[in-house]
């Protein structure tokens, strides 16, 4: 993202540096005389805006201007050409409360940008566009979060969108790709229609591997097997390429990546296109591409290099599960060398250099306790996956083009399998836990996952901090986490209960303040007991107990109790327990453990 952010005035100069920490901004400016150009500090430099705009404009994705909407128009309105050549253009005020999306709702991806902003900035996002007034699916850039390219001119585009706003009906026949959108409240508008059925030109998009009509986006579907003479040219590999989709009326934007066998892992002509087009590549042993049947084996082939078939059989592999061999091999020739070309079409996308995973803490329940980090991310993200509860609690936040995936409360393992095969098509995948997920929560068995994969076939992942419950149950009893303390699951579901039961010997030993997680189920029903009692051996029996229930959610609630008077009934799985230690007080329902400030 190339991005810019103007200040209008000085009153600017945090907000712009608060802006420049995201993946939005570049560079940040001051407006100012050019008496004055210079760097206010290290970070903000001092011009004049107009002078920033023709130096930028032209090489610029994004504009955030701190200030005045008029004042922003004015600046702005000499350089605008069309919807699909400008930046977009954010105008934010001067006390972070509104975020206005100008230019580029759709072409430059603004709309999503803006909504990030807003929810990092902590500010509400001022929108008048059709299709946000009436939950319509941004026809012309909601592809770009499902990993697509759009092919069709702007014009034709801006047709579909004008139709769309006047409430007509918006057709699209899907040929390819990932399907989710579809469920989303937005996509659900859409009217679907099969390869069989009579298209209305006018009213109609496509998602599709094929060129040949007005209105398309291209999912990335295709992988390319190449077979060529050792040193044969990029140029010839490139036409040969050109020539073959063309003839084919297959768009290039549909490729996922390239396919060979593993001896030309030096073949500068393949390698060079590889770079020049940006599209990985994948390399197979003549021993796995020998096992895949075509339907073009070749005895020479065979007798050179050991497998009866390159092209055909790497686009085959490549393309994983149920592959198509879409196009048959052929074969172009010059005085530069051979190259052979197959295509072979995936059940599945392949982008994972645009797919995102953000693991999300969503906080304790209620939506006020969510960090603007986490809604930035959220907002980021077209799908979000997570036990149906959780996204219950958040579901607030959704975006109508924003699609839910549900799972139970044991299929942890799912839900980050999930997660990690949408970003690989190329999807920002938003990966829900409650409290902190690093904290008894998703992150940890997602990057186990992610660790299991290639470090250059891996998605992008980011982890959001979230306030956990033990932080909320503490915060509403009082201050009893002020010194050294642990926190303990007592599920042996994944844990030995024997070495649960060491831990809580040496968080005894040691003086903690012991938080207990998971202290009770119907299935579980001796564990609590057993750690109480073994409470009871290393600490008086007053010790101060804090029983808290569903915190942060409508049902919360709170109990005091000792050990001694500790009410086992009363406990399930929606309990946090806080232990405290020697020095640990309850006065007048003020739980507090010194940190020994007084004593000093």
């Amino acid at each position: 993202m190339k991005g810019i952010a103007i200040g209008l005035s000085n009153n600017s100069k945090e907000i712009l540096k608060r802006l420049k920490k995201t993946e939005f901004v570049k560079d940040i400016y001051i407006a100012g005389s050019s008496k004055k150009d210079g760097k206010e500090n290290e970070l903000i430099q001092v011009q004049k805006p107009r002078e920033i705009l023709l130096k930028k404009w032209a090489e610029i994705d994004l504009i955030i201007f701190i200030g005045s909407i008029a004042a922003s128009i004015r600046l702005i309105n000499s350089f605008l050409t069309s919807k699909d050549q400008d930046p977009g253009v954010i105008v934010i005020d001067n006390k972070c409360s509104k975020i206005v999306p100008l230019i580029g709702l759709h072409q430059s991806n603004t709309q999503n940008i803006a909504y990030q902003i807003a929810n990092f900035l902590g500010g509400e996002i001022v929108e008048t566009n059709n299709s946000n007034d009436q939950s319509l699916l941004n026809l012309d850039a909601f592809g770009n979060q499902w990993g697509w390219k759009r092919s069709g001119k702007i014009n034709d585009w801006s047709k579909l969108v004008i139709k769309q706003a006047k409430n007509k009906q918006i057709f699209c026949k899907q040929l390819s790709g990932n399907n989710l959108w579809k469920t989303s409240e937005s996509g659900e508008l859409i009217n679907q229609i099969n390869e069989k059925e009579t298209e209305k030109p006018d009213l109609t998009f496509h998602v599709s591997i094929f060129k040949n009509h007005k209105k398309t986006w291209h999912p990335p579907v295709l992988w390319l097997g190449i077979g060529c003479e050792r040193n044969t040219s990029k140029e010839l590999i490139a036409n040969s390429l050109k020539n073959f989709l063309e003839s084919e009326n297959i768009s290039q934007q549909s490729i996922a990546g390239l396919a060979t066998i593993d001896i030309k892992k030096d073949e500068k002509g393949i390698l060079e296109l590889s770079k020049e087009q940006n599209l990985p590549i994948k390399f197979f042993s003549k021993e796995d591409l020998s096992k895949i049947i075509v339907p073009n084996p070749s005895n020479v082939v065979q007798k050179e290099i050991g497998t009866p078939s390159v092209a055909e059989a790497s686009c085959l592999l490549a393309a994983g599960e149920e592959p198509k061999l879409l196009k048959e091999k052929r074969i172009f020739k010059n005085q530069s060398g051979a190259v052979t070309i197959a295509i072979a079409e995936s059940k599945n996308q392949y982008n994972p250099t645009h797919g995102e995973i953000h693991i999300i803490g969503s906080g304790p329940g209620d939506i006020s306790f969510l960090t603007n980090n986490a809604k930035k991310a959220l907002s980021r993200c077209i799908v979000w996956i997570g036990y149906k509860m959780y996204l219950d609690l958040i579901k607030p936040l959704k975006r109508s083009d924003q699609v839910l995936i549900e799972s139970k409360l044991t299929e942890e393992k799912d839900r980050c399998s999930k997660a990690i095969k949408l970003a690989g098509e190329g999807i920002k995948v938003a990966l829900i836990s409650s409290g902190e997920s690093g904290f008894y929560g998703m992150a940890g068995l997602l990057l186990e996952l992610l660790q299991k994969i290639k470090k250059e076939h891996r998605p992008y992942f980011e982890v959001h901090p979230g306030i956990s419950s033990v932080q909320l149950a503490a915060a509403i009893s009082g201050a009893p986490l002020m010194n050294d303390f642990c926190s303990i699951s007592l599920s042996d579901k994944l844990t030995p209960w024997s070495l649960i039961e060491k831990r809580i010997k040496g968080a005894l030993l040691g003086d903690f303040v012991i938080a207990l997680f998971n202290p009770q189920s119907i299935e579980r029903n001796w564990q609590l007991k057993t750690v109480i009692d073994i409470c009871l051996q290393n600490r008086n029996g007053n010790t101060p107990v804090l029983i808290a229930r569903q915190v942060g959610r409508e049902n919360q609630s709170k109990k005091f109790v000792t050990l001694n008077t500790f009410p086992f009934i009363e406990i399930d799985m929606l309990s946090i327990i806080i232990i405290g230690n020697s020095q640990t007080k309850l006065v007048d329902e003020i739980f507090l453990t010194p940190r020994g400030y007084l004593q000093n």
